[in-house]
Protein backbone atom coordinates (compact mmCIF):
# COMPACT_ATOMS: atom_id res chain seq x y z
CA UNK A 1 0.00 0.00 0.00
CA UNK A 2 2.91 2.28 0.91
CA UNK A 3 4.46 1.91 -2.40
CA UNK A 4 1.09 3.24 -4.22
CA UNK A 5 0.51 6.15 -2.17
CA UNK A 6 4.59 7.41 -2.60
CA UNK A 7 7.41 5.00 -3.91
CA UNK A 8 10.53 7.01 -3.39
CA UNK A 9 11.56 10.48 -1.89
CA UNK A 10 14.92 12.16 -1.45
CA UNK A 11 15.10 11.50 2.66
CA UNK A 12 17.71 14.29 2.58
CA UNK A 13 15.22 16.89 1.50
CA UNK A 14 12.25 15.78 3.04
CA UNK A 15 10.57 13.97 5.44
CA UNK A 16 7.13 11.84 5.17
CA UNK A 17 5.43 10.19 8.10
CA UNK A 18 6.54 6.86 7.15
CA UNK A 19 9.65 7.46 8.52
CA UNK A 20 8.59 9.89 11.10
CA UNK A 21 6.49 6.95 12.72
CA UNK A 22 9.10 4.47 12.50
CA UNK A 23 11.57 6.61 14.12
CA UNK A 24 9.05 7.15 16.79
CA UNK A 25 8.34 3.48 17.53
CA UNK A 26 11.55 2.62 17.22
CA UNK A 27 13.20 5.08 19.40
CA UNK A 28 10.56 4.17 21.87
CA UNK A 29 11.94 0.71 22.01
CA UNK A 30 15.38 2.12 22.97
CA UNK A 31 17.24 2.21 25.76
CA UNK A 32 17.99 5.50 27.82
CA UNK A 33 18.39 8.89 25.28
CA UNK A 34 18.77 7.04 22.38
CA UNK A 35 15.96 8.64 20.65
CA UNK A 36 16.75 10.17 17.38
CA UNK A 37 17.17 6.97 14.37
CA UNK A 38 18.48 7.47 10.68
CA UNK A 39 17.18 4.81 8.68
CA UNK A 40 19.51 2.96 6.19
CA UNK A 41 19.69 -0.14 4.70
CA UNK A 42 22.30 -2.86 5.62
CA UNK A 43 23.91 -3.47 8.80
CA UNK A 44 26.94 -2.31 7.17
CA UNK A 45 25.55 0.90 6.35
CA UNK A 46 24.17 1.43 9.89
CA UNK A 47 28.01 0.80 11.10
CA UNK A 48 29.76 2.86 8.65
CA UNK A 49 27.24 6.07 9.12
CA UNK A 50 27.76 5.62 13.08
CA UNK A 51 31.61 5.33 13.13
CA UNK A 52 31.27 8.56 10.94
CA UNK A 53 29.13 10.44 13.33
CA UNK A 54 31.61 10.04 16.15
CA UNK A 55 34.37 11.08 14.51
CA UNK A 56 32.81 14.30 13.02
CA UNK A 57 31.32 14.44 16.81
CA UNK A 58 34.65 14.70 17.80
CA UNK A 59 35.99 17.07 15.54
CA UNK A 60 32.76 19.76 15.83
CA UNK A 61 32.97 19.33 19.42
CA UNK A 62 36.95 21.07 19.17
CA UNK A 63 38.90 17.63 19.35
CA UNK A 64 39.62 16.35 15.91
CA UNK A 65 42.56 14.57 17.63
CA UNK A 66 39.98 11.71 18.82
CA UNK A 67 40.35 9.30 15.51
CA UNK A 68 41.28 5.97 16.46
CA UNK A 69 38.77 3.57 17.13
CA UNK A 70 39.04 0.25 19.25
CA UNK A 71 37.27 -2.90 18.25
CA UNK A 72 36.85 -6.66 19.39
CA UNK A 73 39.06 -9.52 17.92
CA UNK A 74 37.40 -12.09 16.87
CA UNK A 75 34.48 -9.29 15.66
CA UNK A 76 32.40 -8.48 12.78
CA UNK A 77 30.82 -5.37 11.80
CA UNK A 78 30.14 -5.28 8.14
CA UNK A 79 31.97 -5.29 4.76
CA UNK A 80 31.93 -1.72 3.69
CA UNK A 81 35.29 -0.34 4.09
CA UNK A 82 35.34 1.39 7.26
CA UNK A 83 32.99 -1.74 8.84
CA UNK A 84 35.31 -4.29 7.08
CA UNK A 85 38.16 -2.24 8.73
CA UNK A 86 36.60 -2.60 12.68
CA UNK A 87 36.02 -6.21 11.85
CA UNK A 88 38.67 -8.57 12.72
CA UNK A 89 38.03 -11.20 9.63
CA UNK A 90 41.35 -11.04 7.88
CA UNK A 91 40.37 -13.81 5.39
CA UNK A 92 37.30 -10.81 4.48
CA UNK A 93 40.13 -8.55 3.90
CA UNK A 94 42.60 -10.45 2.03
CA UNK A 95 42.26 -7.91 -1.01
CA UNK A 96 41.77 -4.73 0.41
CA UNK A 97 44.20 -4.34 3.25
CA UNK A 98 45.68 -1.07 1.64
CA UNK A 99 42.34 0.38 1.16
CA UNK A 100 41.47 -0.16 5.02
CA UNK A 101 42.06 2.18 7.65
CA UNK A 102 43.80 0.52 10.97
CA UNK A 103 41.44 0.09 13.91
CA UNK A 104 42.91 -1.27 17.48
CA UNK A 105 41.99 -4.86 18.02
CA UNK A 106 41.26 -5.46 22.15
CA UNK A 107 40.62 -9.26 23.37
CA UNK A 108 36.92 -10.17 22.85
CA UNK A 109 35.26 -11.68 25.52
CA UNK A 110 35.31 -15.34 24.76
CA UNK A 111 35.19 -17.47 27.43
CA UNK A 112 35.88 -20.49 25.92
CA UNK A 113 38.79 -19.85 24.19
CA UNK A 114 40.16 -17.83 27.25
CA UNK A 115 43.21 -18.45 29.53
CA UNK A 116 39.91 -18.03 32.56
CA UNK A 117 37.75 -19.66 30.47
CA UNK A 118 34.92 -17.41 31.83
CA UNK A 119 35.79 -18.23 35.67
CA UNK A 120 36.48 -15.84 38.12
CA UNK A 121 39.26 -14.34 38.67
CA UNK A 122 38.13 -13.21 35.09
CA UNK A 123 41.00 -12.71 32.99
CA UNK A 124 41.15 -8.82 31.27
CA UNK A 125 39.34 -9.67 28.50
CA UNK A 126 36.65 -11.57 29.81
CA UNK A 127 36.49 -9.00 32.55
CA UNK A 128 36.56 -5.80 30.08
CA UNK A 129 40.24 -4.92 31.60
CA UNK A 130 41.53 -5.37 28.28
CA UNK A 131 38.98 -2.36 26.82
CA UNK A 132 40.37 0.07 29.29
CA UNK A 133 44.01 -1.03 29.31
CA UNK A 134 44.06 -0.08 25.18
CA UNK A 135 42.49 3.16 25.88
CA UNK A 136 45.34 4.05 28.17
CA UNK A 137 47.84 2.97 25.75
CA UNK A 138 46.11 4.50 22.86
CA UNK A 139 46.19 7.58 24.66
CA UNK A 140 42.59 8.13 25.73
CA UNK A 141 43.20 12.06 24.01
CA UNK A 142 43.06 10.18 20.70
CA UNK A 143 40.39 7.55 21.01
CA UNK A 144 37.07 8.06 19.42
CA UNK A 145 35.37 5.11 19.90
CA UNK A 146 34.86 1.78 21.17
CA UNK A 147 32.35 -0.63 19.52
CA UNK A 148 31.20 -4.59 19.84
CA UNK A 149 28.13 -6.52 19.73
CA UNK A 150 26.84 -6.92 23.21
CA UNK A 151 26.47 -10.89 22.87
CA UNK A 152 29.24 -12.09 19.95
CA UNK A 153 28.01 -13.04 17.30
CA UNK A 154 29.23 -15.56 14.22
CA UNK A 155 32.79 -14.59 14.93
CA UNK A 156 32.72 -16.04 18.92
CA UNK A 157 29.79 -18.20 18.31
CA UNK A 158 27.21 -15.78 20.54
CA UNK A 159 29.80 -15.86 23.20
CA UNK A 160 27.92 -14.03 26.22
CA UNK A 161 29.95 -11.56 28.03
CA UNK A 162 30.06 -12.04 31.84
CA UNK A 163 28.07 -9.88 33.87
CA UNK A 164 30.42 -7.24 34.91
CA UNK A 165 31.91 -6.89 31.36
CA UNK A 166 29.51 -4.39 29.94
CA UNK A 167 29.05 -2.01 32.91
CA UNK A 168 33.44 -1.66 32.94
CA UNK A 169 33.26 -1.27 29.20
CA UNK A 170 31.05 1.89 30.35
CA UNK A 171 32.71 3.01 32.92
CA UNK A 172 36.17 2.99 30.83
CA UNK A 173 34.50 4.66 27.81
CA UNK A 174 32.91 7.12 30.59
CA UNK A 175 36.21 7.74 32.26
CA UNK A 176 38.28 8.28 29.33
CA UNK A 177 36.00 10.47 27.11
CA UNK A 178 34.98 7.36 24.79
CA UNK A 179 31.97 6.46 22.91
CA UNK A 180 30.61 3.63 23.43
CA UNK A 181 28.96 1.99 20.04
CA UNK A 182 26.61 -1.44 20.47
CA UNK A 183 26.51 -2.95 17.15
CA UNK A 184 23.05 -4.65 17.69
CA UNK A 185 22.20 -5.54 14.07
CA UNK A 186 22.40 -9.20 15.02
CA UNK A 187 21.76 -9.17 18.89
CA UNK A 188 18.89 -6.13 19.28
CA UNK A 189 15.11 -6.26 18.40
CA UNK A 190 14.55 -9.28 20.51
CA UNK A 191 16.50 -12.12 19.12
CA UNK A 192 18.15 -12.44 22.25
CA UNK A 193 15.11 -12.11 24.41
CA UNK A 194 15.33 -8.54 25.31
CA UNK A 195 15.04 -5.30 23.21
CA UNK A 196 18.71 -4.68 23.29
CA UNK A 197 21.25 -7.30 24.74
CA UNK A 198 22.57 -5.06 26.53
CA UNK A 199 19.58 -4.60 28.61
CA UNK A 200 20.60 -7.34 31.36
CA UNK A 201 23.98 -5.52 32.11
CA UNK A 202 21.83 -2.33 32.63
CA UNK A 203 24.10 0.00 30.27
CA UNK A 204 23.21 2.55 27.88
CA UNK A 205 25.26 2.99 24.97
CA UNK A 206 25.72 6.29 23.20
CA UNK A 207 25.48 4.89 19.84
CA UNK A 208 23.44 1.81 18.47
CA UNK A 209 23.31 0.43 14.98
CA UNK A 210 20.10 -1.85 14.39
CA UNK A 211 19.29 -4.44 11.44
CA UNK A 212 17.65 -7.89 10.30
CA UNK A 213 15.52 -7.83 13.07
CA UNK A 214 13.48 -4.67 12.73
CA UNK A 215 11.72 -5.63 9.51
CA UNK A 216 11.90 -9.81 9.87
CA UNK A 217 14.04 -9.97 6.82
CA UNK A 218 11.05 -8.62 4.62
CA UNK A 219 12.86 -5.55 3.47
CA UNK A 220 16.33 -4.60 3.60
CA UNK A 221 15.83 -1.98 6.48
CA UNK A 222 18.88 -0.91 9.09
CA UNK A 223 19.00 1.54 11.59
CA UNK A 224 21.36 4.02 13.40
CA UNK A 225 19.79 5.54 17.00
CA UNK A 226 21.64 8.35 18.36
CA UNK A 227 20.97 10.46 21.40
CA UNK A 228 20.26 14.03 20.92
CA UNK A 229 23.59 15.20 23.19
CA UNK A 230 25.58 13.88 20.15
CA UNK A 231 23.51 15.38 16.94
CA UNK A 232 22.91 18.61 18.54
CA UNK A 233 26.74 19.32 18.31
CA UNK A 234 26.24 18.70 14.59
CA UNK A 235 22.97 20.50 14.27
CA UNK A 236 24.70 23.60 15.69
CA UNK A 237 27.98 23.48 14.08
CA UNK A 238 27.72 22.12 10.11
CA UNK A 239 24.46 21.42 10.41
CA UNK A 240 24.16 18.00 10.11
CA UNK A 241 25.98 13.93 9.72
CA UNK A 242 27.97 13.95 6.70
CA UNK A 243 26.81 10.88 5.60
CA UNK A 244 24.18 10.47 2.78
CA UNK A 245 22.41 6.92 0.73
CA UNK A 246 20.39 6.92 -1.97
CA UNK A 247 17.59 4.66 -0.29
CA UNK A 248 17.91 6.12 2.86
CA UNK A 249 14.70 7.21 4.65
CA UNK A 250 12.83 4.86 2.05
CA UNK A 251 9.01 5.27 2.95
CA UNK A 252 8.40 1.71 1.43
CA UNK A 253 11.31 0.01 3.78
CA UNK A 254 9.99 2.90 7.03
CA UNK A 255 6.56 1.54 6.24
CA UNK A 256 7.69 -2.12 6.80
CA UNK A 257 9.68 -1.68 9.42
CA UNK A 258 7.03 0.03 11.44
CA UNK A 259 4.76 -2.74 10.58
CA UNK A 260 6.76 -5.26 12.08
CA UNK A 261 8.19 -3.14 15.22
CA UNK A 262 4.27 -3.22 16.04
CA UNK A 263 3.79 -6.97 15.63
CA UNK A 264 6.44 -7.38 17.68
CA UNK A 265 5.52 -5.38 20.32
CA UNK A 266 1.48 -6.45 19.95
CA UNK A 267 2.41 -10.04 19.69
CA UNK A 268 4.75 -10.04 22.33
CA UNK A 269 7.07 -11.59 20.71
CA UNK A 270 10.21 -10.19 22.51
CA UNK A 271 8.93 -12.03 25.48
CA UNK A 272 8.19 -15.39 23.03
CA UNK A 273 12.00 -14.96 22.17
CA UNK A 274 12.61 -15.34 25.73
CA UNK A 275 10.59 -17.57 26.82
CA UNK A 276 11.50 -20.27 23.49
CA UNK A 277 14.96 -19.43 24.00
CA UNK A 278 15.00 -21.10 27.48
CA UNK A 279 13.56 -24.22 25.50
CA UNK A 280 16.26 -23.74 23.00
CA UNK A 281 19.02 -24.10 25.11
CA UNK A 282 17.99 -26.24 28.04
CA UNK A 283 17.69 -28.48 24.77
CA UNK A 284 20.72 -27.68 23.27
CA UNK A 285 22.57 -28.66 26.63
CA UNK A 286 22.10 -32.11 25.72
CA UNK A 287 24.38 -31.83 22.73
CA UNK A 288 27.27 -31.69 25.01
CA UNK A 289 27.55 -35.12 25.34
CA UNK A 290 27.98 -35.69 21.89
CA UNK A 291 31.09 -36.54 20.00
CA UNK A 292 33.30 -33.19 18.24
CA UNK A 293 31.06 -31.05 20.47
CA UNK A 294 33.21 -28.41 22.68
CA UNK A 295 30.52 -25.88 24.06
CA UNK A 296 27.02 -24.68 23.39
CA UNK A 297 26.29 -20.93 24.34
CA UNK A 298 24.29 -18.07 23.68
CA UNK A 299 20.84 -16.19 24.42
CA UNK A 300 17.61 -16.01 23.67
CA UNK A 301 16.73 -17.07 20.08
CA UNK A 302 20.25 -17.39 19.44
CA UNK A 303 22.86 -20.04 19.75
CA UNK A 304 26.25 -21.33 19.15
CA UNK A 305 28.45 -24.91 19.14
CA UNK A 306 31.35 -25.07 18.55
CA UNK A 307 32.93 -28.28 17.57
CA UNK A 308 36.42 -29.59 18.99
CA UNK A 309 38.68 -32.89 18.11
CA UNK A 310 38.91 -33.00 22.36
CA UNK A 311 36.64 -31.42 24.49
CA UNK A 312 38.81 -31.77 27.54
CA UNK A 313 41.62 -29.83 26.17
CA UNK A 314 39.44 -27.77 23.79
CA UNK A 315 41.62 -28.51 20.40
CA UNK A 316 40.44 -27.34 17.41
CA UNK A 317 39.71 -29.55 14.69
CA UNK A 318 42.08 -29.21 11.94
CA UNK A 319 41.13 -26.60 9.12
CA UNK A 320 41.49 -29.12 6.64
CA UNK A 321 39.43 -31.36 7.86
CA UNK A 322 36.48 -29.11 6.69
CA UNK A 323 34.00 -29.70 9.66
CA UNK A 324 31.65 -26.68 9.58
CA UNK A 325 31.66 -27.12 6.01
CA UNK A 326 30.52 -30.58 6.05
CA UNK A 327 28.07 -30.34 9.02
CA UNK A 328 26.15 -27.29 7.34
CA UNK A 329 25.99 -29.65 4.25
CA UNK A 330 24.88 -32.29 6.52
CA UNK A 331 22.29 -30.06 8.09
CA UNK A 332 20.45 -28.54 5.05
CA UNK A 333 19.66 -31.95 4.23
CA UNK A 334 18.46 -32.70 7.39
CA UNK A 335 16.13 -29.46 6.89
CA UNK A 336 18.10 -27.48 9.64
CA UNK A 337 19.81 -24.37 8.15
CA UNK A 338 23.06 -23.33 10.29
CA UNK A 339 25.39 -19.79 10.02
CA UNK A 340 29.00 -21.38 9.71
CA UNK A 341 32.17 -19.76 10.66
CA UNK A 342 35.69 -21.05 10.68
CA UNK A 343 39.30 -19.70 11.91
CA UNK A 344 38.26 -18.23 15.14
CA UNK A 345 39.58 -20.32 17.52
CA UNK A 346 43.45 -19.48 16.78
CA UNK A 347 43.30 -17.22 13.78
CA UNK A 348 43.15 -20.31 11.16
CA UNK A 349 41.48 -23.25 12.91
CA UNK A 350 38.30 -23.44 14.16
CA UNK A 351 34.47 -24.31 13.21
CA UNK A 352 31.47 -23.30 14.81
CA UNK A 353 27.34 -22.94 13.80
CA UNK A 354 24.88 -20.75 14.61
CA UNK A 355 21.51 -21.34 15.22
CA UNK A 356 18.83 -18.49 14.87
CA UNK A 357 15.27 -19.67 14.79
CA UNK A 358 12.68 -17.35 13.61
CA UNK A 359 10.99 -15.40 16.51
CA UNK A 360 7.72 -17.40 16.18
CA UNK A 361 9.11 -20.74 16.75
CA UNK A 362 7.23 -23.17 18.83
CA UNK A 363 8.40 -25.72 21.30
CA UNK A 364 8.14 -28.68 18.62
CA UNK A 365 9.78 -26.77 16.27
CA UNK A 366 12.38 -26.61 18.73
CA UNK A 367 12.80 -30.21 19.15
CA UNK A 368 12.77 -30.65 14.82
CA UNK A 369 15.70 -28.30 15.28
CA UNK A 370 17.51 -30.67 18.02
CA UNK A 371 16.96 -34.22 16.31
CA UNK A 372 17.92 -32.76 12.93
CA UNK A 373 21.19 -31.01 14.52
CA UNK A 374 21.77 -34.95 16.30
CA UNK A 375 21.40 -36.20 12.95
CA UNK A 376 23.67 -34.42 10.94
CA UNK A 377 26.42 -34.17 13.27
CA UNK A 378 26.44 -38.27 12.84
CA UNK A 379 26.71 -37.56 9.11
CA UNK A 380 29.62 -35.04 9.20
CA UNK A 381 31.51 -36.86 11.56
CA UNK A 382 31.80 -40.19 9.09
CA UNK A 383 32.44 -37.63 6.24
CA UNK A 384 35.12 -35.98 7.84
CA UNK A 385 36.52 -39.36 9.46
CA UNK A 386 35.74 -38.48 12.83
CA UNK A 387 33.88 -41.19 14.40
CA UNK A 388 34.38 -42.21 17.50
Amino acid sequence: AQALRLGYINGTAFTHDPVEDFAAELAALCPGDLDLVYPLGSGSEAVEAALKLARQYWVESGQPQKRKVLSLVPGYHGNTLLALSASARPHYATYFRDWLVDVVRVPAPYAYRCPCRGRPPLCPACSGEAVEQAILREDPATVAAFIGEPVGGSSTGASVPAPEYWPRVRGACDRHGVLLVADEVLTGAGRTGTWSALEPYGVVPDLMTLGKGIAAGSVPLSALVAPRRIVDVLAHGSGGLLHAQTFSHHPVLCAAGLATLRYLREHRLVEHCARMGSVLHRRLAALRELPLVGDVRGRGLLAGIEFVADPVSREPLPRAAGMAEAFTAAALEAGLVVWPNVGHANGGNGDLVMLAPPYIVTEAQIEEIVTAFTEALKVAAERIGAVR
